[in-house]
C-alpha cells in the first residue's frame, strides 16, 4: 500500500480536545509561595495510569505488587482506571478481567503486546486477545522482541557494551528472524495488514507503536492512519528517541505521545531479565534506563511536553517492578513533580485524566 501525504492528511483527526471547563474550574490549586502537601493526593483522584506492569512476572524478575494489590491501592487513592501491561507473555486482558471482578470500583484495562512468544506479527493472537478476558483495549507492537531491541540489547563485557546479537550467535540466529519489524517501504506483509484491519474495525481499541525504531514507528503510524485507525500512541521509549520536530509532526496527525515516570526516575545500569529467561540475556545497555536522550532528567522532558503541546500527551508510570515504587506512588511522584515544575492543576488534569479518558472512552 502506497501512502501519500494527502491521503494521510485526509484521514486524520485529533484524538483529544479541550477539557470540561466546569470540571477544570473545580480543581484545587496552590501558589508558588504557599505550596500544598495535600494537593498531589487531591489531583490524583479521577486519573488513570495508562502504563502499569501488573504481572504475572518472570520468576527472576518479580513485581512490586500483584495485580489485585495494585488495583486496591489505586482505588483507595481515588483513581479512575489502570491499563495493565504484560510484556512477557503478552496478553493482559485476562488479568484485567479477573482484577475487575475482584476489585470493583475502578476500571481495569488490558491488551496485547506482540511478542515472539506469541509468534511476532500474529493476527490470530490479536483476534483472540480482542475477545479474551475483558477484551484487549490496545494492540502494542512489541517491547523487548522488536527488531530494534533485539539488535540493541546487550551487556558489558570487560567493561565495554556488547550486543547480544554479536556475543551470542545462537541468540542472533534464533531471535532476529522472529523479531517484530515494520517494513519502511511497500509492500507490507499480509500479517501486518490483517492486524491493522482488526484494530481499525474496533474504534475502542488503540494501537501502540511499542519499542520500534523511530522510522518504523513513524511508518506504522502512517499505515495505521491509512487503514482508518483513529487512536494511535507512540510508546515512551520510542518517543524519547524522536526529535521534537518528529513528535510535532506525529501530533499534528492526531497521534498521542506517551511519557512515563520511568523516563526520568528509573534504575541506571540495573540488569534485569525483562523478557528472556536466560541470565546472560539480562539487558543492561538498551533499556529505558540506558537511553541517552533521557539522561538529562525530568526538566528537559517536561520542557519538551510544553513545547509540543499538553493536549498531545498521555502520562503514566511504567512502574510495577519489585525494586521500584508502587504505581500509585509513581503517580503521586509524577503529579508532585509537575507541580514543582509549575504545571497548573488544569494542565496536570489534562495529561493524567482528560487525555487518557478520551483514549480509553471514559469521558
Amino acid at each position: 500500500m502506497t501512502i501519500t501525504s494527502e491521503l494521510v492528511s485526509s484521514m486524520t483527526e485529533p484524538t483529544t480536545g479541550s477539557p470540561d471547563p466546569a470540571e477544570q474550574a473545580r480543581l484545587p490549586h496552590e501558589t508558588f509561595d504557599n505550596r500544598s502537601m495535600e494537593l498531589p493526593d487531591e489531583l490524583i483522584r479521577g486519573t488513570s495510569d495508562v502504563h502499569v506492569h501488573s504481572g504475572p512476572w518472570l520468576q527472576s524478575c518479580p513485581g512490586r505488587l500483584d495485580p489485585f494489590q495494585i488495583a486496591e491501592q489505586a482505588k483507595a487513592a481515588g483513581m479512575k482506571s489502570l491499563v495493565f501491561y504484560d510484556h512477557t507473555l503478552g496478553i493482559s486482558s485476562g488479568t484485567a478481567q479477573l482484577t475487575s471482578r475482584q476489585v470493583p470500583g475502578i476500571k481495569i484495562f488490558g491488551g496485547i503486546i506482540l511478542t515472539s512468544v506469541l509468534g511476532g506479527l500474529n493476527p490470530r493472537a490479536v483476534k483472540t486477545a480482542l475477545h479474551y478476558g475483558s477484551g484487549a483495549k490496545f494492540v502494542h507492537f512489541g517491547a523487548h522482541c522488536t527488531h530494534y531491541m533485539v539488535t540493541h540489547e546487550g551487556s558489558y563485557v570487560d567493561g565495554k557494551p556488547v550486543r547480544f546479537v554479536d556475543h551470542y550467535p545462537k541468540f542472533a540466529k534464533d531471535e532476529l528472524p522472529r523479531s517484530i519489524r515494520i517494513p519502511l517501504d511497500d509492500p507490507i506483509p499480509e500479517e501486518l495488514e490483517e492486524i491493522l484491519t482488526l484494530i481499525a474495525e474496533r474504534p475502542d481499541v488503540h494501537l501502540n507503536t511499542g519499542h520500534l525504531s523511530v522510522d518504523e514507528a513513524i511508518r506504522l503510524a502512517d499505515l495505521a492512519i491509512t487503514f482508518g485507525i483513529k487512536k494511535i500512541v507512540v510508546a515512551h521509549p520510542c518517543r524519547a528517541r524522536m526529535t521534537t520536530d518528529q513528535q510535532k509532526e506525529l501530533a499534528q496527525k492526531g497521534v498521542l505521545l506517551e511519557g512515563a515516570v520511568s523516563d526520568w526516575m528509573f534504575h541506571r545500569g540495573l540488569r534485569r531479565t525483562n523478557y528472556y529467561v536466560e541470565r546472560e540475556l539480562a539487558d543492561e545497555i538498551a533499556g529505558i534506563a540506558s537511553t541517552p536522550q533521557l539522561s538529562a532528567g525530568v526538566v528537559p522532558w517536561a520542557k519538551q511536553i510544553r513545547e509540543i503541546g499538553i493536549k498531545h500527551f498521555i502520562l503514566g508510570t511504567d512502574y510495577g517492578i519489585r525494586s521500584g515504587p508502587t504505581p500509585v506512588e509513581g503517580m503521586r511522584t509524577l503529579i508532585s513533580t509537575l507541580l514543582d515544575l509549575e504545571f497548573t492543576s488544569e494542565e496536570i488534569h489534562t495529561l493524567t485524566k482528560t487525555n487518557p479518558d478520551r483514549l480509553l472512552d471514559l469521558d
